[in-house]
Protein backbone atom coordinates (compact mmCIF):
# COMPACT_ATOMS: atom_id res chain seq x y z
CA UNK A 1 0.00 0.00 0.00
CA UNK A 2 1.16 3.37 -0.69
CA UNK A 3 1.49 5.89 1.95
CA UNK A 4 0.07 8.99 2.05
CA UNK A 5 2.54 11.21 1.54
CA UNK A 6 3.58 8.90 -1.87
CA UNK A 7 0.31 8.87 -2.81
CA UNK A 8 1.26 12.89 -4.00
CA UNK A 9 3.33 11.84 -7.13
CA UNK A 10 1.55 8.26 -7.64
CA UNK A 11 -1.45 7.42 -8.65
CA UNK A 12 -1.88 3.89 -6.59
CA UNK A 13 -0.63 0.74 -7.53
CA UNK A 14 -3.25 -1.04 -9.41
CA UNK A 15 -4.88 -0.12 -13.31
CA UNK A 16 -8.20 0.93 -11.12
CA UNK A 17 -7.03 3.26 -8.29
CA UNK A 18 -5.14 4.90 -11.71
CA UNK A 19 -8.02 5.61 -13.60
CA UNK A 20 -9.90 7.17 -10.39
CA UNK A 21 -7.12 9.54 -10.26
CA UNK A 22 -7.86 9.82 -13.70
CA UNK A 23 -11.53 10.53 -13.17
CA UNK A 24 -10.82 13.35 -10.60
CA UNK A 25 -8.26 15.09 -12.29
CA UNK A 26 -10.41 15.17 -15.19
CA UNK A 27 -13.24 16.85 -13.27
CA UNK A 28 -10.67 20.05 -13.48
CA UNK A 29 -9.87 19.87 -17.14
CA UNK A 30 -6.62 18.49 -16.58
CA UNK A 31 -5.92 15.18 -19.05
CA UNK A 32 -3.76 12.71 -17.78
CA UNK A 33 -0.44 10.65 -19.26
CA UNK A 34 -0.58 7.18 -17.23
CA UNK A 35 2.90 5.44 -17.00
CA UNK A 36 3.57 2.04 -15.42
CA UNK A 37 6.28 2.42 -13.06
CA UNK A 38 8.81 0.38 -14.53
CA UNK A 39 12.61 0.06 -16.35
CA UNK A 40 16.17 -1.28 -17.20
CA UNK A 41 14.82 -4.42 -17.74
CA UNK A 42 17.51 -6.98 -19.10
CA UNK A 43 15.55 -9.83 -19.82
CA UNK A 44 12.53 -10.33 -22.14
CA UNK A 45 10.52 -11.73 -19.72
CA UNK A 46 9.47 -8.84 -17.82
CA UNK A 47 9.72 -6.94 -20.98
CA UNK A 48 6.92 -8.27 -22.46
CA UNK A 49 4.84 -8.39 -19.06
CA UNK A 50 4.75 -4.83 -18.81
CA UNK A 51 4.88 -4.21 -22.66
CA UNK A 52 1.08 -6.79 -22.36
CA UNK A 53 0.26 -4.82 -19.66
CA UNK A 54 0.51 -1.71 -21.27
CA UNK A 55 -1.97 -3.43 -24.17
CA UNK A 56 -4.40 -4.03 -21.47
CA UNK A 57 -4.46 -0.51 -20.26
CA UNK A 58 -4.27 1.08 -23.69
CA UNK A 59 -7.73 -1.31 -23.88
CA UNK A 60 -9.48 -0.38 -20.69
CA UNK A 61 -8.94 3.17 -21.62
CA UNK A 62 -10.53 3.37 -25.19
CA UNK A 63 -13.73 1.79 -23.28
CA UNK A 64 -13.82 4.46 -21.26
CA UNK A 65 -14.97 8.41 -21.90
CA UNK A 66 -11.56 9.32 -19.63
CA UNK A 67 -9.12 12.38 -21.32
CA UNK A 68 -6.68 9.97 -20.58
CA UNK A 69 -3.05 7.77 -22.94
CA UNK A 70 0.12 6.40 -22.08
CA UNK A 71 3.61 6.46 -22.03
CA UNK A 72 6.20 4.05 -22.10
CA UNK A 73 9.94 3.72 -21.57
CA UNK A 74 12.43 2.27 -24.04
CA UNK A 75 14.06 0.59 -20.86
CA UNK A 76 10.99 -0.93 -19.18
CA UNK A 77 9.73 -3.17 -22.63
CA UNK A 78 13.06 -3.93 -24.07
CA UNK A 79 15.68 -1.87 -25.21
CA UNK A 80 18.05 -3.15 -22.66
CA UNK A 81 17.14 -6.81 -23.49
CA UNK A 82 17.99 -5.97 -27.19
CA UNK A 83 17.16 -3.45 -29.98
CA UNK A 84 14.81 -5.97 -31.51
CA UNK A 85 12.86 -6.48 -28.45
CA UNK A 86 11.96 -3.03 -27.80
CA UNK A 87 11.20 -2.22 -31.59
CA UNK A 88 8.65 -5.46 -31.41
CA UNK A 89 6.78 -4.26 -27.84
CA UNK A 90 6.83 -0.68 -28.81
CA UNK A 91 4.93 -1.54 -32.20
CA UNK A 92 2.52 -3.86 -30.12
CA UNK A 93 1.69 -0.96 -28.01
CA UNK A 94 1.15 2.00 -30.83
CA UNK A 95 -0.54 -1.09 -33.14
CA UNK A 96 -3.21 -1.24 -29.56
CA UNK A 97 -2.96 2.30 -29.29
CA UNK A 98 -4.45 2.55 -32.97
CA UNK A 99 -6.82 0.29 -33.01
CA UNK A 100 -8.85 1.54 -29.00
CA UNK A 101 -7.78 5.28 -30.13
CA UNK A 102 -5.52 5.91 -27.55
CA UNK A 103 -2.19 7.74 -27.82
CA UNK A 104 0.86 6.32 -27.67
CA UNK A 105 3.83 8.52 -25.90
CA UNK A 106 7.75 7.24 -26.00
CA UNK A 107 10.03 9.01 -22.81
CA UNK A 108 13.29 9.76 -23.62
CA UNK A 109 16.12 8.05 -21.85
CA UNK A 110 20.43 8.66 -21.58
CA UNK A 111 21.73 9.63 -24.53
CA UNK A 112 23.02 6.49 -25.35
CA UNK A 113 19.67 5.27 -26.35
CA UNK A 114 18.43 8.53 -28.55
CA UNK A 115 19.31 7.09 -31.86
CA UNK A 116 17.35 3.91 -31.53
CA UNK A 117 14.43 5.15 -30.07
CA UNK A 118 14.04 7.79 -32.62
CA UNK A 119 14.19 5.20 -35.27
CA UNK A 120 11.50 3.16 -33.82
CA UNK A 121 9.31 6.58 -33.24
CA UNK A 122 9.61 7.91 -36.91
CA UNK A 123 8.54 5.14 -38.46
CA UNK A 124 5.46 3.96 -36.23
CA UNK A 125 4.65 8.31 -36.19
CA UNK A 126 4.59 7.61 -40.36
CA UNK A 127 2.94 3.94 -40.42
CA UNK A 128 0.32 5.18 -37.73
CA UNK A 129 0.11 9.16 -39.13
CA UNK A 130 0.45 10.27 -35.74
CA UNK A 131 -0.70 8.20 -32.76
CA UNK A 132 2.25 8.47 -31.53
CA UNK A 133 4.54 10.75 -29.14
CA UNK A 134 8.31 11.47 -28.56
CA UNK A 135 10.27 13.13 -25.96
CA UNK A 136 13.24 15.09 -26.82
CA UNK A 137 15.77 16.75 -24.76
CA UNK A 138 16.99 20.71 -24.43
CA UNK A 139 20.21 19.43 -22.64
CA UNK A 140 21.85 17.13 -25.44
CA UNK A 141 23.75 18.93 -27.79
CA UNK A 142 21.92 17.38 -30.41
CA UNK A 143 18.61 17.84 -29.76
CA UNK A 144 18.23 21.13 -32.76
CA UNK A 145 19.06 18.21 -35.37
CA UNK A 146 16.76 15.73 -34.02
CA UNK A 147 13.97 18.57 -34.08
CA UNK A 148 15.03 18.94 -37.43
CA UNK A 149 14.81 15.60 -38.62
CA UNK A 150 11.27 15.12 -37.13
CA UNK A 151 9.08 18.72 -38.20
CA UNK A 152 7.71 16.88 -40.96
CA UNK A 153 7.20 13.82 -38.73
CA UNK A 154 3.51 13.15 -37.83
CA UNK A 155 2.68 12.77 -34.22
CA UNK A 156 3.70 14.55 -31.38
CA UNK A 157 7.13 16.01 -29.84
CA UNK A 158 7.77 16.77 -26.04
CA UNK A 159 10.37 19.29 -25.31
CA UNK A 160 12.20 18.88 -21.55
CA UNK A 161 15.44 19.67 -20.18
CA UNK A 162 16.63 16.90 -19.37
CA UNK A 163 16.51 15.00 -16.08
CA UNK A 164 20.12 12.51 -17.15
CA UNK A 165 23.50 13.13 -16.15
CA UNK A 166 24.83 13.21 -19.66
CA UNK A 167 28.82 13.97 -19.92
CA UNK A 168 29.97 16.85 -21.19
CA UNK A 169 30.36 15.99 -24.25
CA UNK A 170 27.15 15.49 -25.15
CA UNK A 171 25.24 17.87 -23.19
CA UNK A 172 24.70 21.31 -22.11
CA UNK A 173 25.88 21.19 -17.89
CA UNK A 174 25.17 25.00 -16.85
CA UNK A 175 21.48 25.30 -16.17
CA UNK A 176 21.43 28.78 -18.05
CA UNK A 177 22.89 26.88 -20.96
CA UNK A 178 19.87 24.51 -21.10
CA UNK A 179 17.54 26.98 -20.59
CA UNK A 180 19.18 28.89 -23.31
CA UNK A 181 18.99 26.13 -25.38
CA UNK A 182 14.95 24.99 -24.43
CA UNK A 183 13.87 28.62 -25.38
CA UNK A 184 15.85 28.58 -28.32
CA UNK A 185 14.19 24.90 -29.34
CA UNK A 186 10.57 26.23 -28.64
CA UNK A 187 10.93 28.94 -30.77
CA UNK A 188 12.21 26.35 -33.71
CA UNK A 189 9.15 23.87 -33.30
CA UNK A 190 6.67 26.93 -32.94
CA UNK A 191 7.96 28.63 -36.14
CA UNK A 192 8.23 24.61 -37.89
CA UNK A 193 5.68 22.51 -36.71
CA UNK A 194 2.57 22.31 -37.76
CA UNK A 195 1.43 21.39 -34.10
CA UNK A 196 1.71 18.60 -31.74
CA UNK A 197 4.08 20.44 -29.65
CA UNK A 198 4.26 19.48 -25.63
CA UNK A 199 5.96 21.90 -23.09
CA UNK A 200 6.96 19.12 -20.48
CA UNK A 201 8.06 22.14 -18.28
CA UNK A 202 6.99 23.40 -14.46
CA UNK A 203 9.31 26.72 -15.24
CA UNK A 204 6.84 29.59 -15.47
CA UNK A 205 9.12 31.43 -17.59
CA UNK A 206 9.30 28.44 -20.48
CA UNK A 207 5.62 28.37 -20.27
CA UNK A 208 5.21 31.61 -20.31
CA UNK A 209 7.12 32.00 -23.37
CA UNK A 210 5.20 29.30 -24.80
CA UNK A 211 2.30 31.10 -25.11
CA UNK A 212 3.66 34.29 -26.37
CA UNK A 213 4.92 32.14 -29.14
CA UNK A 214 1.73 30.48 -29.72
CA UNK A 215 0.38 34.32 -30.19
CA UNK A 216 2.94 34.79 -32.54
CA UNK A 217 2.95 31.85 -34.79
CA UNK A 218 -0.61 30.60 -34.40
CA UNK A 219 0.98 26.82 -33.57
CA UNK A 220 -0.81 24.72 -31.07
CA UNK A 221 0.44 23.13 -28.19
CA UNK A 222 0.09 21.76 -24.78
CA UNK A 223 1.44 21.47 -21.23
CA UNK A 224 2.65 18.51 -19.38
CA UNK A 225 3.43 18.55 -15.68
CA UNK A 226 4.16 15.70 -13.35
CA UNK A 227 1.41 14.79 -11.14
CA UNK A 228 2.01 16.25 -7.64
CA UNK A 229 3.87 19.65 -9.08
CA UNK A 230 2.23 22.47 -9.35
CA UNK A 231 -0.95 21.07 -10.00
CA UNK A 232 -2.59 24.53 -8.81
CA UNK A 233 -0.35 25.90 -11.83
CA UNK A 234 -2.01 22.82 -13.73
CA UNK A 235 -5.57 23.93 -12.89
CA UNK A 236 -5.01 27.61 -13.35
CA UNK A 237 -3.70 27.29 -17.55
CA UNK A 238 -6.87 24.91 -17.99
CA UNK A 239 -8.88 27.88 -16.53
CA UNK A 240 -7.14 30.32 -18.85
CA UNK A 241 -7.91 27.91 -22.08
CA UNK A 242 -4.45 25.93 -22.50
CA UNK A 243 -4.49 22.10 -23.21
CA UNK A 244 -3.11 20.93 -19.77
CA UNK A 245 -1.65 17.16 -19.87
CA UNK A 246 -0.72 15.58 -16.02
CA UNK A 247 2.35 12.36 -16.08
CA UNK A 248 0.80 10.46 -13.71
CA UNK A 249 2.85 7.17 -12.26
CA UNK A 250 1.02 3.81 -11.02
CA UNK A 251 2.14 0.93 -10.03
CA UNK A 252 4.09 -1.50 -7.64
CA UNK A 253 7.50 -0.06 -8.06
CA UNK A 254 6.87 3.15 -6.76
CA UNK A 255 9.44 3.43 -3.92
CA UNK A 256 12.00 4.33 -6.36
CA UNK A 257 10.18 7.39 -8.43
CA UNK A 258 8.83 9.39 -5.16
CA UNK A 259 12.41 9.12 -3.79
CA UNK A 260 13.09 10.84 -7.10
CA UNK A 261 11.11 13.09 -6.79
CA UNK A 262 11.72 14.33 -3.26
CA UNK A 263 15.39 14.69 -4.30
CA UNK A 264 14.98 16.57 -7.23
CA UNK A 265 12.95 19.51 -5.10
CA UNK A 266 13.46 21.03 -2.10
CA UNK A 267 9.53 21.79 -1.92
CA UNK A 268 8.95 18.28 -2.29
CA UNK A 269 11.15 17.17 0.70
CA UNK A 270 9.65 19.67 3.15
CA UNK A 271 6.43 18.38 1.64
CA UNK A 272 7.43 14.64 2.69
CA UNK A 273 8.76 15.82 5.81
CA UNK A 274 5.86 18.02 7.17
CA UNK A 275 3.59 15.01 5.90
CA UNK A 276 6.19 12.67 8.33
CA UNK A 277 6.20 14.84 11.37
CA UNK A 278 2.51 16.14 11.27
CA UNK A 279 3.08 19.90 10.47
Amino acid sequence: MIPPIASRFVAGETPASAFEHVRETNESGVKVILNLLGEHYDNRAEADGDTAAYVDLVRDIGSTDLDACISVKPSQIGLDAGDRVFEENFRAIVEAGDRHGVFVWCDMEDYTTTDVTLDAFEELAREFEGGVGLCVQANLKRTKADLERLADVPGKIRLVKGAYDEPKEVAYKQKSKVNEAYREYLEFMFANFEGGIAVGSHDPKMIEYATDLHEEYGTDFEVQMLMGVREDAQRELVEQGYEVWQYAPYGGKWFSYFYRRVRERKENALFALRAVVGV
